[in-house]
């Protein structure tokens, strides 16, 4: 049985152009590196959580990167900011932060990565600190 989740891989036509924007863009950093036979990887992360399997192939089959019909979903501290650096970025917005039905007071947005992957950006809102 599995005891917890490592990563999501997704397939890049641009491996620095994808690196940049998961590092510079989203804040992630890059932690491994590997050159395969069929592809070249590198993996972004979080101190805390989850990473991202960055994977360009090199065995020259055309792949339909637009045709993934996922999402990476992320936590972010200030859901504005995130969309305004991916804007910066020449990045496309899907949906603009809002609240959504069902997440409470939670703020949400969706946004492109620069193959087409679909983005989801949540803000829960600040928690009060007790006095």
């Amino acid at each position: 049985m599995a005891d917890r989740f490592a990563a999501a891989g997704v397939s890049v036509s641009d491996l620095k152009r994808s690196v940049d924007f998961y590092t510079r863009v989203l804040g992630m950093r890059e932690t491994q590196t590997f050159k395969l036979p069929n592809m070249d990887e590198s993996v972004v992360g979080f101190e805390k959580g989850g990473s991202v399997v960055l994977m360009q192939y090199t065995d020259g089959v055309s792949r339909d990167h637009a045709a993934f019909a996922g999402k990476l979903v992320f936590y972010v501290d200030d859901v504005g900011a995130v969309v305004a650096r991916i804007r910066d970025a020449g990045g496309v917005i899907t949906r603009e932060p809002s609240a959504s039905p069902g997440l409470g007071p939670t703020l949400i947005a969706f946004a492109k990565d620069p193959d087409g992957y679909t983005l989801e950006l949540l803000q829960a809102p600040k928690r009060e600190k007790a006095s």
